[in-house]
């Protein structure tokens, strides 16, 4: 089975756009505010079935992607 996906390490790596909670196909993804109200993607590891699409359509992880190329 494929590993679960990293969303972001680090706050700075999420901009909460909320992409990949939008295109999860199963619905495993919640946004949930941090201490000053922000909202993170947090991966419910039962229902995810490890597609990739959140990371696939996350701007942060595209840039980087496509910097790296």
């Amino acid at each position: 089975m494929k590993e679960l996906p990293i969303l972001y390490t680090r706050k700075e790596e999420c901009c909460g756009c909320t992409a990949c909670y939008a295109i999860c196909p199963k619905n495993a993804i919640s946004m949930i505010p941090d201490e000053e109200g922000f909202l993170y993607p947090s991966i419910d590891a039962e229902k995810c079935v490890r597609c990739g699409s959140c990371l696939k359509v996350c701007p942060i992880k595209a840039a980087v992607t496509v910097q790296n190329n």
